[in-house]
């Protein structure tokens, strides 16, 4: 089936659809990983976005039952090169194809994914629609400029209702703002007594559970659109160790007084170099994020600047001056990606421990 990817900039691609046969509009990003399409595919983060893989094939080893990241997928979209009907590896159940039909996801191939890339490097991330090849574009171009997306991305994957992960060792309460399924992963092989709560709960649910420690999980959208995360947040601390990963960091800068902005283009990829400015060591890193904290509104707050990123030296990591508090805007829990960060999880295990003394 023939389909078209049109940018609210005027820039139209044709191209192959595949999955369901719908059209669907979203925030176009791209992401540079060579492999980790399934968890991408099922990372929550992704909410309302249309993802361009830079890598041109992709589906060459298909879908398993053991890399997803979420039960269902938010993502809107899917824009490759080449998509692969045939993939070899002995995990392989379905293809990505058939994925994205029993999901009833929309995905579109055969395009020039580099140049598209360039525009989202040169203009940074546009609104986009994955659309039929007989609509009309002008149309198209002037509904992606008047439309709006919604901006309660955290409320519509966060778990609804509360549930445990039973582990005999530290309780974590772990507050879903999207979170992937490795952070759990993570947490369970530390023998942790997980507690996953909804992104609105307040500090005093949570502290009813006298947690050990919390985990402030990633997620999708624009950190300052959650204000009772915020409060959350500043009526925890001091109280009980906390840990917090991608938006769960943008949160912890902004509850204690930081400013976030939005990034060009986003940093999206498992290949991205990160400077611990402690440690004076750099890993290689799983990233997906739009939203950055200011460095120079740390100046004025409790926090200080514990990781950046080399590739354009924004901020990476933040540890509290006071209390029991650190966060990184990276994935250390990789899914897909690097695992060489994944000692931050020991490093949180043994905050808790050092608390509890």
């Amino acid at each position: 089936m023939k389909k078209k990817l049109i940018l609210e900039s005027g820039e139209v691609f044709h191209g192959e659809g595949f999955g369901a046969d719908l059209e669907t509009a979203g925030e176009v990003v791209f992401n540079t990983g060579m492999t980790g399409y399934q968890e991408l595919i099922s990372d929550p983060s992704y909410c309302g976005q249309i993802v361009c893989m830079t890598y041109p094939l992709i589906g060459n080893y298909g879908i398993n039952r053991d890399d997803y990241e979420s039960i269902e997928p938010a993502i809107k979209g899917l824009i490759v090169k080449e998509i692969c009907d045939l993939p070899s590896n002995f995990r392989t159940q379905i293809t990505l194809q058939e994925l994205f039909k029993k999901k009833n996801l929309s995905g579109i191939s055969g395009i020039d994914t580099r140049r598209l890339t360039r525009i989202l490097r040169n203009s940074g991330v546009v609104k986009g629609k994955i659309v039929n090849a007989n609509a009309d574009e002008n149309t198209t171009i002037e509904e992606l400029k008047s439309t709006t997306f919604p901006t309660n991305q955290v409320e519509q994957v966060s778990t609804k209702t509360s549930y445990a992960n039973p582990g005999r060792g530290l309780k974590v309460v772990l507050v879903d703002f999207g979170s992937k399924l490795g952070i759990i992963r993570e947490l369970s092989q530390r023998n942790c007594d997980i507690i996953v709560v909804s992104h609105d709960t307040t500090a005093e649910e949570i502290l009813l559970m006298d947690p050990d420690g919390i985990m402030l999980s990633n997620g999708p959208g624009d950190p300052e659109d959650n204000q009772k995360a915020l409060e959350m947040i500043r009526r925890l601390l001091g109280k009980v160790p906390i840990f917090g990963i991608c938006l769960g960091h943008q949160l912890i800068g902004l509850a204690c007084g930081a400013k976030t902005f939005k990034l060009k283009f986003g940093h999206r990829g498992g290949n991205h170099p990160v400077l611990d400015l402690e440690k004076n060591k750099v890993a290689i890193t799983s990233q997906n994020h739009g939203y950055a904290v200011d460095q120079e509104s740390l100046k004025e707050t409790d926090l200080i600047e514990t990781h950046i990123a080399l590739n354009d030296r924004t901020n990476e990591g933040l540890r509290h001056k006071i209390h029991p508090c650190f966060s990184v805007q990276y994935h250390p829990e990789a899914s897909p990606g690097p695992e060489d960060a994944n000692y931050l999880f020991d490093d949180f295990i043994t905050m808790m421990e050092d608390f509890k003394k």
